[in-house]
């Protein structure tokens, strides 16, 4: 466990520390256009043990890893036609592909969870893709914060949650999209995993076709499927009018709330807002967050499903 967390400016000095770091086997936040990402070497086994050790989390949850380009990804997984056309149309961006593990990937096996498949994706967020240059190889990198909590979206939020944890945290700023990005799994047919900051429907215009989803009681094949995650410390309560005694209510649309996903009824404003605006109103200290009902549909498919894993029973 480092001794002390070093803040980086994102910069040509900022680079080449975070990479010397991480090439020492030190773990280093960044930020991603979803959310902040805790990387890791994903080829160190002490690295990726760092990783769990950092946040708390489940060996059996595997972990996305980041790389450069669509060209890097196939030194890892058995690539695929459906894998070709959805990079092309969507890396860099918000989606992980879930497809089969090369034998030869050279990666630490505690990245899959010793499962035959890897999450993996390209970031476009300048700053991870500038880091990935520096450090030259895959980085692990699971959302920057104790397992289960509010995933950050700023370098504050990663402070909060594992400052003295880890060896740095190099700031870029706030996050765009403001949720994770969605997993599609190409092992078989294509099967939403996990929604995310890229729409279920952009993916099936892309393929011209339908994609399947997975079941509530399938085994976790993927990262960020647990049923209780994304928490804060206040319960969370849903399909909320109104805040009840001791709560806060978080707003979607023209509501009078103490915070607004947004006013408009946006839901890619809402996207970007939601993580912020739970560690806001979590740091009130309310017993309870009632959130207002959101639109099962494009982006609101992600955003409900990170609302109901807040509010379910921790595990």
């Amino acid at each position: 466990m480092p001794e002390a967390t070093e803040h980086l400016v994102a910069d040509t000095e900022g680079y080449a520390r975070a990479a010397q770091l991480l090439r020492e086997g030190g773990l280093v936040a960044f930020p991603t256009e979803t959310v902040y990402g805790l990387g890791g070497d994903a080829r160190n086994d002490m690295a990726v043990a760092g990783i769990f050790e950092a946040k708390g989390r489940p060996r059996f949850n595997p972990l996305i890893v980041h790389v450069d380009s669509p060209e890097t990804a196939r030194r890892y997984v058995e690539w695929s036609d459906a894998a070709d056309r959805l990079a092309s149309a969507f890396w860099p961006g918000p989606l992980t592909l879930v497809l089969p593990l090369r034998p030869d990937a050279g990666l630490s096996p505690l990245v899959t969870a010793d499962l035959p498949t890897l999450a993996i994706r390209v970031p476009a967020h300048p700053v991870a893709r500038a880091l990935l240059r520096a450090f030259g190889g895959p980085l692990a990198g699971p959302s920057a914060n104790p397992s289960g909590r509010i995933s950050p979206t700023t370098a504050a939020h990663v402070a909060a949650g594992l400052d003295g944890r880890i060896a740095a945290i190099l700031d870029g700023g706030a996050c765009g999209v403001g949720v994770e990005s969605t997993i599609l799994g190409l092992a078989e047919g294509p099967t939403l995993l996990r929604p995310g900051g890229l729409p279920v429907e952009a993916i099936e215009a892309a393929l011209g076709g339908p994609v399947a989803r997975r079941g509530a009681n399938d085994p976790l094949t993927a990262p960020g499927q647990m049923t209780s995650h994304y928490a804060p410390g206040a319960r969370v309560r849903l399909e909320a009018t109104e805040a009840r005694e001791s709560e806060v209510l978080l707003g979607f649309g023209a509501v009078e709330c103490d915070l607004n996903l947004s006013p408009a009824g946006d839901l890619r404003e809402a996207a970007a807002n939601l993580f912020h605006h739970l560690h806001a109103l979590d740091a009130t200290g309310a017993e309870g967050i009632a959130v207002s009902p959101i639109p099962q549909a494009g982006l609101g498919l992600a955003i409900n499903d990170r609302l109901r894993r807040a509010a379910a029973p921790r595990e």
